[in-house]
């Protein structure tokens, strides 16, 4: 069982990275997360309505699949350690540089598609009645 949700989770996350790396390369932009200031496009369909990291989403997600696979809790940390490191960091330094670069498409962009995942990623959408009910 625990071979089998790895192998999912490890299928989706490769197929998460990949389509998005693939995405960037079809509009003729940079994958180079070092230096986001050459990003000439700022891509926002595909698995990127979804989060707009899904590069790092689905490294995050072979981590977890790691950890699916050994069956041990302990192996999550390095998946949340690396979620932290590039929250802070990376993806911070990534969203000013976007900011920079394409203004308020950039902004609209951040407030309506996730970080990392969420509620919205998959669909869900709450509107506000429904959420103090």
């Amino acid at each position: 069982m625990r071979g089998a949700a790895a192998g999912l989770v490890t299928a989706a996350s490769l197929g998460l990275a990949g389509a998005a790396a693939e995405q960037f390369r079809q509009r003729g932009t940079t994958v180079e997360p070092f230096d986001p200031g050459r990003a000439s496009v700022l891509v926002t369909s595909g698995p990127n309505a979804l989060t707009r990291n899904p590069m790092y989403v689905g490294m995050a997600g072979l981590l977890v699949a790691n950890s699916l696979r050994r069956g041990s809790l302990l192996g999550l940390l390095p998946a949340a350690g690396f979620v932290a490191v590039m929250d802070r960091f990376q993806v911070a330094a990534e969203e000013r540089a976007l900011r920079q670069r394409f203004g308020d498409d950039s902004l609209a962009y951040q407030s309506a598609v996730p970080r990392w995942l969420d509620a919205r990623s998959f669909g869900v959408r709450h509107s506000r009645a429904s959420t103090r009910a």
